[in-house]
C-alpha cells in the first residue's frame, strides 16, 4: 500500500507567483511520506502568450512588487530591465518543455530545474523564452541529457509535454481553480484544492498539515 499522501502543484514557469511560491515547493518536497508531482498548466503558453508592452511590465512589476514582500523572493533590476524592459513575447512555452524534458530524464531533479529557471529570470534577468538559453541553464545545473533532448525535441518529449499540460488544465476545470499556483491534496480519502492566497502568509499551518497528512498516512499503512 502505498503510504505517502500526494501533492499536485499547479503552476506556469514564467509566473510571477508561482516564483513565489518557490520556497514553499521546496519545503513540502522535503517533507516524508509525501509526493509532490508538478503540473505545468501552459497559461502562458500557446494562446495564452502575450507581448511583453510597457502596460504590461508595470502590471507585472506592481505584482512583482508585492510578492517580493511576503515571500523575500527577489525580483532584481537585470530583471526589470532586461526581461520586462525588452519587450518580446510573454511564452512559457519552452521553459515548461524544458522542465519536462527533466522529469523524462532525472525526475529527482524537475523541482530544482524549475527553481533553477525562475531564478534565470527573476534575478539573472535571462530570456528563459528561449531554448538555447534554457539548454545552457539545465546543461549548468549538470541536467546534460535533458539539455541534449532539448536541443532537438523529439515526438516523445512533445507529447509527454502536452500530456502533462492537458491533464493540468483539466485539474484546473475540476477544482475551479481559477489561477496558478494551487495545489491539489490527496490524503487517500478526499481531494482538495489549496489555492493561491492560503499559500502565502500562512504557510507553516499548511506545512503542518501536509506534514502531519503524511505521518497519518504512514501509522494507518
Amino acid at each position: 500500500m502505498n503510504n505517502q499522501a500526494h501533492v499536485t502543484y499547479l503552476f506556469d514557469p514564467l509566473c510571477g507567483w508561482c516564483y513565489g511560491a518557490s520556497p514553499l515547493l521546496a519545503q513540502l518536497a522535503a517533507l516524508p511520506n509525501l509526493i509532490v508531482t508538478l503540473a505545468p498548466t501552459g497559461l502562458f503558453s500557446g494562446t495564452g502568450a502575450r507581448a511583453v508592452d510597457g502596460h504590461f511590465a508595470n502590471f507585472a512589476w506592481s505584482n512583482d512588487v508585492r510578492i517580493a514582500s511576503l515571500t523575500g523572493q527577489r525580483f532584481t533590476e537585470d530583471y526589470r530591465v532586461k526581461v520586462l524592459g525588452g519587450g518580446g513575447l510573454l511564452n512559457s512555452g519552452p521553459a515548461t518543455l524544458a522542465v519536462t524534458a527533466v522529469s523524462l530524464t532525472e525526475p529527482s531533479r524537475e523541482i530544482d530545474a524549475l527553481r533553477l529557471i525562475q531564478e534565470a529570470r527573476y534575478v539573472a534577468g535571462l530570456d528563459v523564452t528561449n531554448l538555447p538559453e534554457l539548454r545552457d541553464i539545465l546543461e549548468g545545473a549538470g541536467l546534460s541529457a535533458a539539455a541534449a533532448r532539448l536541443a532537438a525535441p523529439d515526438a516523445e518529449l512533445l507529447a509527454a509535454n502536452r500530456k502533462r499540460v492537458d491533464q493540468a488544465q483539466l485539474l484546473m476545470q475540476e477544482f475551479e481553480a481559477g489561477g496558478v499556483p494551487a495545489l491539489v491534496v490527496d490524503d487517500g480519502q478526499r481531494t482538495e484544492l489549496v489555492k493561491a492566497h492560503k499559500l502565502f502568509g500562512n504557510a507553516d499551518d499548511l506545512i503542518a498539515r501536509l506534514s502531519a497528512l503524511g505521518r497519518a498516512r504512514l501509522t494507518h499503512s
